[in-house]
C-alpha cells in the first residue's frame, strides 16, 4: 500500500522565509511534503494553527550559518532529505540561492536574485540585451533628480533601488513633486534601515533611482522559465484607482484567452521576450514574475524576480482557473515538469484589494452588503479586529484588509464596478488608539 498523504516524507521541499498564510496553504496542499524555514516574528505574530517540529524551522533567515546548523540538526533528528528549494518573498531569495548552492538545489544563483532585485541593475542589463524598459538614473541629490526630470518632461518616477509593490514610490511631473518625493523616499528609507526588502544588493552611494515615467495600461504575468522557452502562466490587467497612492494596485483581472484586442502582443512573441529577459538576468528554471507596461503596443519592462505572483494573485488564479501557483512553484523546484499545459479557460475574474481609508484600530468590518451580491465569489479578510492601521506612506502594508474575487456584469468599465462594490464594506475604525508616525 501506498504512503497516507497525511504521512510525512523523508524527502521535502526546503520553502524559505514566507508568510503564515502560505504556510498554512502549502500544508493543506502537500501535508507532510515541506520543510519551512520561517523567520521567528512571523510565527509570532501567526493567527494560523502552529506545524509541528518536524515541519518548521524557526530561525532568523538572513543568519546564514544559523540556518546551515539548524538544517544540518533537523536533518540528522527528522531523517530528512531535500529534493528541491523554494521562496515566495522578495526579501529571502537571498538565503534561499545561497543554500541552494550549499545544498546541491536547483536555484538562479545569488548573481541573478541580485540583478533581478535591483530595479537599476536590471534595466542596465536589459537594456545592453535590447529589451525595452524605461530610462532609469540613480541619484543621491535633489539637483539630480531634477536634471533627469529636464531629460524626460513626460513625468519620472521616483523610488528605492530595492523594494516591493508602490512602496515609497511616487510620480513625479513638477519640480516640487520631485521635492517632496525626494524627501519621502529618503526618509523612508530611513525609517526602514533594517528591512532586508529596501537593502540594497550593492553597496553604492546612491540613495534612490529616478526612472522614466511610461504611460499605458500595466500587466503582470506569472511564467514558468525551462530551458528553451518561458510557459506564460498567467496574464493579468492591474487595476488602479487615482484615489490612491501613485503605484497603488486595487486589483488584478484576468486578460481573457480568446481576447482580440489588437494592441496585446500574441503569447508567444511575451514568452519569447520573457524568456530572453530572464535569460539575460540570469535566471534559467523555475516559475517567474513580471511586470510590465503596454507602451504603443510595445511591452516595456518594469521589473522581473524568480517567485510567483503575490498578494490576492494564488486566490485568483485558484478561483478563475483552478491553477495552484503555489504547489506549481514547489513542483518546478524539484523538477517536475507541468503536465497541464492545455488547461481550460481562466474565467473572467477579478481580485480586488480591500484596504482600510484612515489611520486607527480595526474595530468592525462587515461585509453583509457584498456577500449576498451574486458578483462577488469569494471573500477573504487577513486581520481580525485590534489590528492597528497605519496609512501609507509610513507603511504599506497594513492598510490591507483582505480581498474579494469578483466577476463583473460588464468586460468594459469593470473597474467602477469593483469599486463600488468596495465601497460597500463597512469598515470601522477607531481613532482614539492611532498614533501619528513621522518618518
Amino acid at each position: 500500500m501506498g504512503k497516507k498523504l497525511s504521512e510525512p516524507q523523508k524527502n521535502r521541499v526546503l520553502v524559505v522565509g514566507t508568510t503564515s498564510d502560505y504556510i498554512e496553504w502549502i500544508r493543506k496542499i502537500r501535508p507532510g511534503q515541506v520543510l519551512f524555514l520561517t523567520e521567528p516574528k512571523v510565527r509570532q505574530n501567526a493567527t494560523e494553527p502552529c506545524p509541528d517540529s518536524g515541519e518548521e524551522i524557526l530561525c532568523p533567515i538572513c543568519d546564514i550559518d544559523a540556518a546551515i546548523q539548524a538544517l544540518d540538526h533537523h536533518q540528522k533528528a527528522f531523517g530528512v532529505t531535500f529534493s528541491g528549494i523554494a521562496c515566495f518573498d522578495c526579501e529571502s531569495m537571498e538565503t534561499t540561492s545561497i543554500l541552494a548552492e550549499k545544498m546541491g538545489l536547483p536555484y538562479p544563483d545569488l548573481g541573478a536574485v541580485r540583478q533581478s532585485r535591483d530595479k537599476f541593475v536590471s534595466k542596465q542589463v536589459w537594456r545592453k540585451n535590447r529589451i525595452s524598459c524605461p530610462q532609469t538614473c540613480p541619484v543621491n541629490t535633489k539637483m539630480e533628480v531634477l536634471n533627469f526630470l529636464d531629460q524626460v518632461p513626460a513625468g519620472i518616477v521616483l523610488k528605492p533601488f530595492c523594494g516591493s509593490g508602490s512602496e515609497l514610490v511616487f510620480k513625479c511631473v513638477t519640480r516640487r513633486q520631485c521635492d517632496t518625493a525626494f524627501n519621502a523616499v529618503a526618509d523612508g528609507l530611513s525609517a526602514r534601515t533594517g528591512s532586508s526588502l529596501f537593502k540594497p544588493t550593492d553597496a553604492g552611494t546612491y540613495q534612490m533611482l529616478a526612472e522614466e515615467w511610461v504611460g499605458g495600461p500595466e500587466f503582470s504575468c506569472d511564467f514558468l522559465m525551462e530551458k528553451d522557452r518561458a510557459v506564460i502562466l498567467r496574464k493579468t490587467r492591474k487595476i488602479k484607482v487615482d484615489s490612491q497612492p501613485f503605484g497603488t494596485i486595487s486589483g488584478y483581472a484576468i486578460c481573457p484567452e480568446n481576447d482580440n484586442d489588437k494592441k496585446m502582443p500574441s503569447n508567444e512573441i511575451l514568452s519569447d521576450l520573457f524568456h530572453r529577459a530572464a535569460r539575460a538576468l540570469g535566471i534559467k528554471t523555475g516559475v517567474c514574475m513580471v511586470d510590465f507596461i503596454l507602451r504603443n503596443k510595445t511591452p516595456v519592462l518594469i521589473e522581473m524576480t524568480p517567485r510567483p505572483g503575490g498578494d490576492c494573485l494564488p486566490f485568483l488564479l485558484k478561483e478563475a482557473g483552478n491553477i495552484d501557483i503555489l504547489g506549481l512553484t514547489l513542483d518546478a523546484a524539484q523538477g517536475v515538469a507541468w503536465k497541464n499545459e492545455k488547461k481550460g479557460l481562466y474565467r473572467p475574474l477579478v481580485a480586488f484589494r480591500i484596504h482600510a481609508r484612515k489611520n486607527g484600530v480595526l474595530k468592525r468590518i462587515n461585509t453583509t452588503a457584498v456577500e449576498k451580491d451574486k458578483r462577488v465569489k469569494k471573500i477573504h479578510l487577513i486581520h481580525p479586529p485590534g489590528h492597528k492601521v497605519t496609512m501609507p506612506p509610513q507603511d504599506y502594508d497594513s492598510w490591507l484588509i483582505g480581498h474579494m474575487i469578483i466577476e463583473p456584469n460588464r468586460r468594459r468599465f469593470f473597474e467602477t464596478e469593483c469599486l463600488l462594490l468596495a465601497k460597500c464594506i463597512d469598515i470601522e475604525m477607531d481613532e482614539t488608539c492611532s498614533q501619528p508616525i513621522h518618518i
